[in-house]
């Protein structure tokens, strides 16, 4: 093994940050406010070698809508700049940032209620992605739904602020559509009735415990009774990436995969016990019975306690190869308040609406709905790498490079809606990828609502606000940063 050490020069130079570019998206409405057609033409900036994100911002772009007519060209262009690199959700939130803009601007023209107009063109099982995919079973009806009776939603905006402020509402949807891939688990029950799992997901996020109390459902037994560990490549089955949001998912699944092995082995140990045939004996809520004598009962925790003297440990593996994960949904409701002099923005409330499919640890669920929107106030209001035309960063530490604190987020305000995905025991759908896909969207909507002007690069700086304010006043704001 070698361990490499960079400064922090050297992170920012040659890790990658997610791929810039330019996206152009056209969509096309009847008058009574029905998308008909859309086309994008999208260009992803690669770095020094090729394979940005572009392809999944072509599964991402039109996800939200059934649209009848599409077109979708993406374009993975290298560039003298360091190589781009996979973030959270990578392509989503470029996607989303163009067509959600211009889904915007067709309410405002059309004079469309932008919840009403989404839920009118709103994707359901059964209609297919830009790329030609169709849906399962898809919660983007149930969120848009859960957004319109949200209280952010209902209530009123004071559009003038003390001091001059201007404030806006903006509202954007956003989607990923989540990855399967391999996992593998391994479960040991000890004499003690706790149980011992191993499972090859790096845990970035809370999952050891969502995967552990997946394993204790189908147990009986308490979460805290199932004790998860990361093990490395030697000491755990093939574990695909930890990425895609799909760690609860699959890994979880490989979890009740392998629980449903350890149940079906201790029916085994109580039969031999009882002197009944393992047919015969019947495992529900925890509890051990059979069928032929409704006295012979006994809790996982004390079978387990019996297994020295009815054959020795009891372990088992469970492993999956997943086609696909389920996609997921999201619906972003944000008020900035803008000082025009400055063109400093505040984010003053911000409520995320997203399906989780079934919320195994809700507070972790709501932490990766909390980190994606904070990353997304960042991208869309301060985050850039300055390159020089020779392709030198130029702002490489986090001196200059600026990230949002504390001090730049409100109370993250969070509605977990649960729409059971077909394709997990227990309806799982990934959540960490979604919530980071429409933050600039609705960030750059709620300028424009604002200030009455469109900026069309992120981010959305004071110096871009200042000479789109600018550009208003001389009469070309409809060209303004476009």
């Amino acid at each position: 093994p070698v361990k490499l050490i960079m400064e922090r020069k050297a992170v920012f130079e040659s890790t990658g940050p997610a791929p810039g570019g330019t996206l152009r998206v056209k969509v096309g409405v009847d008058a009574s406010g029905k998308i008909t057609a859309a086309a994008s033409d999208m260009k992803f900036e690669a770095g020094g070698y090729p394979g940005s994100a572009i392809g999944a911002a072509a599964m991402c772009i039109y996800s939200p809508y059934n649209i009848p007519n599409t077109v979708i060209d993406g374009w993975d262009i290298v560039v003298n700049k360091p190589k781009s690199a996979p973030y959270r959700a990578p392509g989503a939130p470029q996607a989303h940032y163009a067509m959600e803009t211009v889904i915007d601007e067709l309410c405002e023209k059309g004079g469309w209620d932008p919840i009403e107009f989404r839920l009118k063109n709103a994707a359901k099982e059964g209609t297919r992605r830009g790329d030609g995919v169709r849906f399962e079973r898809i919660g983007c009806v149930d969120v848009l739904e859960a957004a319109r009776k949200t209280p952010h939603w209902k209530s009123a905006l004071k559009k003038d602020a003390p001091n001059g402020r201007k404030r806006g509402r903006g509202i954007a949807s956003g989607y990923w559509f989540n990855i399967g891939l391999k996992s593998a688990v391994n479960l040991s029950v000890n004499p003690d009735g706790v149980v011992s799992l191993v499972e090859g997901s790096t845990d970035i996020g809370g999952s050891r415990a969502s995967i552990a109390m997946q394993a204790a459902e189908v147990l009986g037994i308490p979460a805290e009774d199932v004790r998860p560990t990361v093990a490395d490549t030697e000491g755990v089955g093939y574990t695909d990436v930890t990425g895609g949001s799909r760690v609860t998912y699959a890994t979880g699944y490989a979890a009740y995969e392998a629980a449903n092995k350890v149940v079906e082995e201790m029916k085994g140990r109580a039969a031999k016990l009882w002197d009944q045939k393992t047919a015969d004996v019947v495992f529900k809520d925890g509890v051990f019975s059979a069928k032929k004598d409704s006295e012979l009962k006994m809790t996982f925790k004390q079978l387990a306690g019996k297994l020295g003297e009815t054959g020795g440990p009891v372990t088992a593996s469970g492993s999956v190869d997943l086609s696909s994960g389920g996609g997921a949904y999201g619906t972003h409701i944000v008020d900035v308040e803008v000082d025009p002099e400055t063109g400093k923005t505040d984010i003053i409330r911000y409520t995320i609406v997203q399906d989780a499919g079934k919320a195994i640890h809700p507070s972790y669920v709501e932490g990766q709905m909390q980190g994606g929107v904070a990353q997304g106030i960042g991208w869309a209001l301060n985050e850039e790498y300055f390159m020089t035309k020779d392709g030198v960063m130029t702002n490489s530490s986090f001196l200059d490079y600026r990230m949002p604190t504390t001090l730049d987020l409100p109370r993250i305000e969070t509605v977990i809606v649960e729409v059971f995905n077909p394709g997990h025991p227990f309806g799982v759908r990934g959540v960490g990828e979604v919530p980071i896909a429409p933050p600039v969207a609705a960030i750059g909507n709620a300028i424009n609502d604002a200030l009455g002007v469109r900026i069309y690069e992120t981010p959305f700086k004071p110096g871009r606000i200042l000479e789109a304010l600018e550009a208003k006043a001389r009469g070309d704001g409809s060209k303004a940063n476009r």
